[in-house]
């Protein structure tokens, strides 16, 4: 999956948290931005109330459930900047990629 499809996949299932925005920074290949605010996910770069940093590779890994999130954060694969509480919701957000 690339992440462009990846995108659409989770704004066809809506994979945003509602008045949120959570930015998925996956460095040189880009962002997701998971819009709760405009209910839409997408490409687009923008100010977000979290954002999660971590390679595509990792990110990959993480939905198709060979890595897990906190194992990630713990060994520094993933980086959250913000508030925290959004990027708790994050297994929801991979159970819908997986859904």
């Amino acid at each position: 999956m690339t992440k462009s499809e990846m995108a659409a996949a989770l704004n066809d299932k809506q994979a945003f948290l509602p008045g949120k925005r959570v930015k998925l920074d996956f460095g040189a290949e880009g962002v997701v931005l998971l819009d709760g605010i405009a209910s839409q996910v997408t490409e687009e770069d923008g100010d977000a109330d979290t954002t999660i940093k971590v390679d595509w590779s990792d990110w990959k890994a993480m939905s198709e459930g060979r890595l897990d999130g906190m194992t990630a954060f713990m060994q520094g694969k993933l980086k959250v900047e913000g508030d925290m509480s959004n990027a708790m919701q994050l297994q929801g957000v991979l159970s819908k990629l997986r859904g």
